[in-house]
């Protein structure tokens, strides 16, 4: 059996350093250190073509367990629901009005960050209840 290979998670949005600036508060990741020979990624930046500074940023799990997150500008809005989503864990284990407390009290922190709350989908004889949500930039992800 092969060994699962590594990956990360591409988002294309308008603003990459904001977006993941919310994604490492929503996650608890944080921003990798700049390259060798720089002091900040704003002096890394600098070293770039007007047209590509601030064209990507990235954010990863400070443990290394999690996929890096990376974020690249694109030109085109988001026009449509996503394809992909994340699932954000933070009801695992839980069930009932224990589960939607978890749920609510995490879309409480996030409203503040950027976050939109779309809606509260309930628990049904399949699946437990969940919180659709999107980032700053109107990407859906849900609180499961």
């Amino acid at each position: 059996m092969a060994a699962a290979r590594e990956f990360q998670v591409t988002f294309d949005c308008a603003e990459p350093e904001r977006v993941a600036r919310f994604w490492c508060e929503v996650l608890g990741y944080v921003v990798p250190p700049p390259p060798p020979d720089f002091d900040s990624w704003e002096e890394f930046d600098r070293t770039l073509p007007p047209e590509q500074r601030g064209s990507a940023f990235a954010c990863v799990d400070p443990a290394g367990v999690g996929p890096r997150l990376y974020f690249q500008r694109v030109p085109e809005g988001k026009v449509v629901k996503n394809r992909l989503h994340l699932d954000v864990r933070v009801g695992t284990g839980l069930v009932g009005e224990e589960r939607l407390a978890a749920l609510e009290a995490e879309c409480a922190r996030l409203l503040p960050l950027g976050a939109t709350r779309v809606r509260l989908l309930e628990a049904d004889e399949e699946n437990e209840s969940c919180l659709v949500m999107q980032d700053v930039e109107g990407n859906e992800f849900c609180l499961d």
